[in-house]
């Protein structure tokens, strides 16, 4: 038998490398395919969550129809209940979180305080994103 040629085993090594890459690429591809990262859900707003959670609750509690109805309108009530006590502790949230705030600018440097603003321009923006 005589020996492989260059041509023969460069060709070998490229067909092997092809078929591993192949191989690697499908096994990547169906791992990350049944992750939940690859199709998660466009983000909610609070009102589809709400009815998402009510859905779950007929369901888990097998609630009637009837029974819905009344679920409904007791969370509805205690929505607006929840609207007027944000409306009275978020403005006195967001004075403490200024009193606080004005309170790390006097102890910053000049070097430090557009570092600070930056960072509570972000906090800012999470904050806004989240619905907080």
């Amino acid at each position: 038998m005589t020996a492989p040629s260059v041509q023969q085993k460069a060709t070998l090594w490229l067909a092997l490398v092809f078929v591993l890459g192949t191989a690697l690429g499908a096994v990547l591809g169906y791992a990350f395919a049944h992750r939940s990262y690859a199709a998660a859900p466009a983000q909610l707003t609070a009102e589809q969550r709400r009815a998402q959670k009510r859905e779950q609750l007929t369901r888990e509690v097998g609630l009637t129809a009837e029974q819905q109805k009344q679920v409904i309108a007791i969370l509805d009530e205690a929505q607006g209940e929840y609207k007027a006590i944000h409306a009275v502790s978020d403005p006195q949230v967001d004075a403490v979180r200024q009193k606080s705030r004005d309170k790390i600018r006097t102890i910053l440097t000049a070097d430090q305080k557009p570092k600070f603003e930056e960072f509570i321009r972000k906090m800012d923006e999470e904050r806004k994103r989240l619905g907080q």
